[in-house]
């Protein structure tokens, strides 16, 4: 591994020291400065000349300041010879603009990824696309992994005679089919309708709960709004459990107390694709390290392996 270089932003350094320590590699010091005029400006701090650089930044809040971060750390490494520059990107937050679905509307998700590329990326390491269609906004290749292996790990230490994942919308079904077949239990799905005040209504559950044990999964937690809603339903159908799962936590807006607050959620699970704030944790949180499945896609893309036989049964 001696030709790798692996540098950190400021988003969340501590999954950058966790990936550093699967690979067996020095975490490389990088230098981040803010001028009189608010300009950012970026120093990597250790050679790059012909050298597999891997930029480890997620894009946590505050999102907009941690993009541009980003984006002068690809324009260092690429000015400085770097033999190939690889974007190791947990969460992609502008996922979620991923098309035109009102009059004159940015698509984020296509710009920041051009922006990306323009910046000198060679390839982007990213987990748990919201929209899998973003893949292609991309010109560069883009290993597009998933913590489903993870988060079924973890939940296989529970009694699962009783269980029925539940997907609180058909655009995650495909995702929590697979989880529950990595469990060996049904699925079931809320037909959700977001409406332009990002109002969530609910209106059934397609599938079969009654009585069950829950595991409800999904991409991203982020005001819990959608949960909640679903919630109502589940308790209408005398489910006798509830836990939570997803990838991204970002819990804004107080998402996490209310959700913990719930006496029939017994547990929040999700992974350290975003930090989050040990003043913040509820007691009823679950953080799960996907650093060693960073770190193994990480190895072998320097290696030249395949990384889709990592979620190869």
């Amino acid at each position: 591994m001696a030709e790798i270089a692996v540098f950190s932003g400021t988003s969340h350094p501590i999954l950058a020291a966790e990936i550093c320590a699967a690979l067996g590699v020095a975490l490389l010091p990088s230098r981040v400065q803010r001028f009189a005029n608010d300009c950012l400006q970026v120093q990597l701090q250790a050679n790059c000349r012909e050298r597999d650089v891997f930029l480890v930044q997620t894009l946590s809040p505050p999102v907009q300041e941690h993009l541009v971060e980003l984006l002068l750390m690809i324009n260092a490494a690429h000015g400085a010879s770097a033999a190939r520059v690889t974007v190791v990107m947990p969460h992609y937050a502008y996922a979620r603009s991923d098309k035109k679905d009102a009059p004159r509307i940015s698509i984020g998700g296509r710009l920041v990824a051009d922006l990306l590329t323009t910046s000198g990326a060679g390839r982007v390491l990213t987990m748990a696309l919201h929209s899998p269609q973003v893949h292609g906004f991309f010109s560069v290749p883009v290993d597009h992994l998933h913590a489903l292996r993870d988060l079924a790990g973890h939940f296989r230490r529970h009694d699962l005679s009783n269980t029925v994942v539940v997907s609180p919308d058909l655009g995650y079904a495909k995702a929590a089919t697979a989880f529950a077949r990595l469990l060996g239990v049904g699925v079931a799905m809320g037909a959700k309708q977001r409406y332009e005040n990002d109002r969530v209504e609910i209106s059934t559950i397609i599938g079969d709960v009654q009585g069950k044990d829950v595991i409800v999964i999904d991409d991203e937690i982020a005001k819990g709004s959608t949960l909640l809603e679903l919630l109502g339903h589940l308790r209408r159908h005398n489910v006798r459990s509830v836990r939570v799962a997803c990838t991204h936590g970002l819990f804004s807006g107080g998402a996490l107390e209310r959700l913990g607050s719930q006496d029939d959620v017994l547990e929040i699970v999700c992974t350290n694709t975003l930090p989050v704030e040990a003043a913040a944790r509820h007691r009823k949180l679950v953080v799960l390290s996907v650093a060693p499945t960073l770190a193994e896609a990480m190895r072998r893309i320097h290696a030249g392996e395949s990384v889709s036989e990592l979620f190869q049964a």
